[in-house]
């Protein structure tokens, strides 16, 4: 991750400028750079006019007039929130927001996106533009927003159901960890429904100890003591126990792959990373190995 390459959407609300502040703190620790994004789409389709400015719809009619306007306004939003020795040149383009993130991306190394943003058609909701973009994007998609920017790596939490999907997370929670010197929980999850299972027996629940200690020994030993691993058993569904358990155990970070076990069942409504990424009160880092095998 040396030199990364870091892609932030903005929608120029403030709360998607906490993901330039995020962004900052992984560029300084791999000695990269940002760039400020904006899509937009033409005034036609828009109800409002050019709404990051509050204008009306006769404002602005020309396109160059507009990119002017927009690239300006990029370069002063990243000046108020980067260190300028970090930006590069803003990049804008016209289009479906979610879809001209993922295709611009494909010339960095990480998207920083917020969850929120304005309330207009690129909101940056959950479950709108940065759920697509985290179904779609071909690279790491960090997601942060006003309540839960990066402002220091000691704890990361790397989550694992000993799928090889969920091990594509390893080597990027591993490089953080090792530039950081930070502390690296490994958690699994042993979820179980009391009404149809019995309580699993402690046999049951040190083979699954054991099991993780030797994944960690075996993808991690490069972090010596500051690996740690935990087990956590439990009736709940599993992103509702790793929810749980950041709000007891709150993390600088949380690093997952959108795929798990189950395959195809990745970043729909009710998955397991998509209900972190929208709930939990650290910044997630995903990683659809899917993606980035095709």
């Amino acid at each position: 991750m040396e030199n990364i390459k870091i892609l932030v959407p903005l929608d120029f609300s403030e709360l998607s400028t906490s993901a330039l502040h995020s962004a900052q703190k992984i560029a300084e620790l791999f000695q990269g750079s940002i760039t400020p994004f904006h899509s937009y789409l033409p005034l036609n389709e828009v109800d409002g006019g050019p709404y990051m400015f509050g204008m009306g719809s006769t404002a602005i009619d020309d396109y160059d007039e507009i990119e002017e306007a927009l690239n300006s306004r990029l370069t002063e939003l990243a000046d108020e929130n980067v260190e300028q020795s970090l930006l590069t040149k803003p990049r804008i383009s016209i289009g479906n927001p979610a879809q001209a993130i993922v295709e611009e991306a494909k010339d960095f190394d990480m998207i920083v996106m917020s969850t929120h943003g304005r309330t207009g058609f690129s909101r940056f909701f959950l479950g709108s533009v940065a759920e697509k973009v985290l179904r779609m994007a071909h690279l790491p998609v960090l997601i942060v927003n006003e309540e839960r920017e990066i402002t220091g790596l000691d704890k990361i939490l790397l989550t694992t159901d000993f799928s090889d999907h969920s091990k594509e997370a390893f080597s990027y929670a591993k490089e953080i960890a090792l530039k950081a010197r930070a502390r690296l929980e490994l958690l699994n999850i042993f979820a179980y429904d009391p009404e149809h299972d019995n309580d699993p027996d402690k046999s049951k629940i040190d083979l699954r100890e054991q099991r993780l200690k030797v994944l960690a020994k075996e993808e991690l030993h490069e972090l010596g003591d500051l690996v740690s691993t935990r087990v956590i058993v439990s009736t709940e569904t599993p992103h509702e126990a790793i929810l749980n358990y950041n709000l007891n155990n709150p993390q600088d970070l949380i690093v997952m792959s959108t795929v798990g076990r189950t395959g195809i069942d990745y970043l729909m409504m009710g998955s397991t990373t998509a209900n972190v990424a929208r709930h939990v009160k650290s910044p997630v880092l995903s990683i659809n190995p899917k993606q980035q095998a095709e």
